[in-house]
């Protein structure tokens, strides 16, 4: 069992679907290409300051946040990211549950991007 599946409770399946990036592999991986760009910050956080293009999808409203992802194509991959990288983990971990089938979540969150 990887040290992520071990720390964040992932079944291997889980855990093969979610690759962890640092910002300059983040940042090729949405360059320039139309990709589901998931910021998972508070509507006050992004308004703060968010990746260009990035969606809004607060994860502490639940609701909401399982009603955008429902729309969203779940053959191809989403970008999450949010302030340091604890929520985009918990995002991508109820992604891949909702069936999603690739994740990538940007390290160190929007923190490392700036």
């Amino acid at each position: 069992m990887s040290f992520l599946a071990k720390l964040f409770g992932f079944n291997k399946e889980v855990s093969d679907k979610i690759e962890i990036l640092d910002p300059a592999a983040y940042s090729q991986g949405i360059a320039g290409k139309k990709v589901q760009l998931v910021d998972v910050m508070t509507k006050e956080e992004f308004m703060n300051g968010h990746i260009e293009k990035a969606v809004n999808l607060d994860i502490f409203n639940a609701t909401n946040f399982i009603k955008a992802c429902e729309k969203m194509d779940k053959d191809k991959p989403v970008y999450l990211y949010c302030r340091s990288g604890a929520r985009s983990q918990k995002a991508a971990k109820k992604l891949i549950n909702m069936g999603f089938e690739k994740v990538y979540d940007l390290k160190g969150g929007f923190l490392r991007w700036k």
